[in-house]
């Protein structure tokens, strides 16, 4: 089992920019997909970004693309979110999710992982 612990959020004016963090723990997550997720009052959990650990193959989703970039660091076992051009409907909980590659079909469905963080909340005022 891995641990992940998300950092970074805060509040941020519209057309700003905040950077995540996700600090995995317990085994290495260099091969896994790692991702984001977000979450905002009364919606479901909705994909966000995914990276491929072993080639960095990434992945977007089209509200957030051109805007955000998903990022890894395999030696500090980190994956990064740096979101810029911030609007208030990016206002939500960001969780980061980690899965084996080889276990993934579907790498922007909730329901593919079984690792979560406990979330950060990123809030941009309209």
């Amino acid at each position: 089992q891995v641990q992940l612990v998300e950092s970074g959020g805060g509040l941020v004016h519209a057309g700003g920019s905040l950077r995540l963090s996700c600090a995995a723990s317990g085994r290495t997550v260099s091969t896994d997909v790692m991702a984001w997720f977000r979450q905002a009052p009364g919606k479901e959990r909705e994909f966000v970004a995914a990276i491929r650990g072993s080639v960095g193959f990434t992945y977007y989703a089209d509200s957030v693309k051109g805007r955000f970039t998903i990022s890894r660091d395999n030696a500090r076992n980190t994956v990064y979110l740096q979101m810029n051009s911030l609007k208030p409907e990016d206002t939500a909980v960001y969780y980061c999710a980690a899965a084996p590659w080889a276990r993934l079909q579907n790498v922007r469905a909730v329901t593919e992982y079984d690792n979560w963080g406990q979330g950060t909340q990123v809030t941009v005022p309209s």
